[in-house]
C-alpha cells in the first residue's frame, strides 16, 4: 500500500509529517482501522500472527497530528486528541452506557460492549461480550465469539512497533478479573479462570498429564487455565510465584456454548 511506505518514511524522520500526503495518509490509515479496513495484527495461512508494523507506527503519528480538542459523548465531557466511536446503531454493535470505545477501533456487528473500554488500535470481532469494567489495550485484538468477563484486563502493546498485541482467538472465555498482558496469545476456544494473570514470563504449566509441559506467551487452544503458583528458591529462602495451570481440555468436536459449560462444570473453574 502507498499509505505504508509514506507511514514507514514519516515514523523514522518526523519532519516528513509537515507533508499534506503524509498526513492524509495517516488519517486514512486510522479511518480504515475504525471500519476493520486494515488491522494491526493478521493471522497468516490460519497458522501464524503476523504484526503489521506500518499500522502501529500510523498510530503513533496520529497522536502527533491529532490536536487537543472538547468533544462530548451524550452527557459526557472529554478533553483529548482523539475522539470516540459514535456511529454504534448504523454498525450494528451494542453499547451500555457508560462504555468507551475510542476512534480507530474496530467493533464488529453483533458485538456488545457493557460499560467498558476500547482503545485505539484494538479490534473485537462479531458476536464477543466485552462485559462490565473490562478494558481492551490498544492494539489488543479480540476474536468472534468471546466473552471477556467483568474486570478483564487486556494489556495494549503499542510500542515498540514490532512487538505483538495482547490476541485473544474465536471462542475464548475469560473469567472475572483476569489479565493478558505483554502480547500474551490465548488460543481458541480456551477457558481461562477468574483472577488468571498472564504476562509473557508467567509459566502455564500443563498439569493434566503424567508429565508437565511448560508454555510461555501463548495458551494452547481449547486448554482450561486456572491461576496457579510454584516455589522459587531466592537469598532469603524458597517462596511460592505466580504461574497458570492448564487442568484439560474442551472438546473441540462439541458446541461451542455446551463445550463451555461443560468444562466449567468438569473442571470447577471459577468466573
Amino acid at each position: 500500500m502507498k499509505e505504508a511506505k509514506l507511514i514507514e518514511d514519516a515514523y523514522e524522520n518526523r519532519n516528513l509529517l509537515s507533508d499534506d500526503k503524509v498526513k492524509k495518509a495517516v488519517l486514512k490509515s486510522i479511518a480504515d482501522l475504525n471500519e476493520g479496513r486494515i488491522r494491526v495484527a493478521v493471522k497468516k495461512n490460519f497458522e501464524e500472527w503476523e504484526v503489521q508494523l506500518w499500522v502501529k507506527k500510523a498510530i503513533l503519528l496520529y497522536f502527533g497530528l491529532a490536536p487537543m480538542r472538547d468533544f462530548s459523548s451524550g452527557d459526557l465531557k472529554y478533553y483529548d486528541r482523539i475522539p470516540l466511536r459514535t456511529n454504534h446503531e448504523e454498525s450494528g454493535i451494542r453499547v451500555v452506557p457508560p462504555a468507551v470505545c475510542r476512534y480507530g477501533a474496530h467493533i464488529e456487528k453483533g458485538a456488545i460492549l457493557m460499560p467498558s473500554y476500547v482503545n485505539i488500535g484494538a479490534y473485537v470481532g462479531k458476536g464477543s461480550m466485552v462485559d462490565t469494567w473490562a478494558t481492551v489495550g490498544s492494539c489488543a485484538q479480540v476474536g468472534k465469539f468471546v466473552h471477556l468477563s467483568g474486570g478483564v484486563g487486556l494489556g495494549g502493546v503499542l510500542e515498540p512497533p514490532q512487538a505483538q498485541p495482547v490476541i485473544i482467538e474465536d471462542h475464548a472465555f475469560l473469567g472475572s478479573r483476569a489479565i493478558v498482558v505483554e502480547g500474551v496469545q490465548v488460543g481458541e476456544g480456551a477457558v481461562l479462570g477468574a483472577n488468571v494473570v498472564l504476562t509473557a514470563s508467567t509459566p502455564i504449566i500443563d498439569v493434566s498429564q503424567t508429565k508437565e509441559t511448560i508454555y510461555k506467551g501463548e495458551v494452547p487452544p481449547f486448554s482450561v487455565v486456572i491461576p496457579g503458583s510454584r516455589p522459587k528458591q531466592f537469598p532469603a529462602g524458597e517462596y511460592m510465584t505466580p504461574a497458570a495451570l492448564i487442568i484439560g481440555k474442551r472438546k473441540a468436536s462439541t458446541d461451542k456454548k455446551t463445550s463451555l459449560e461443560q468444562s466449567l462444570r468438569d473442571f470447577e473453574v471459577s468466573v
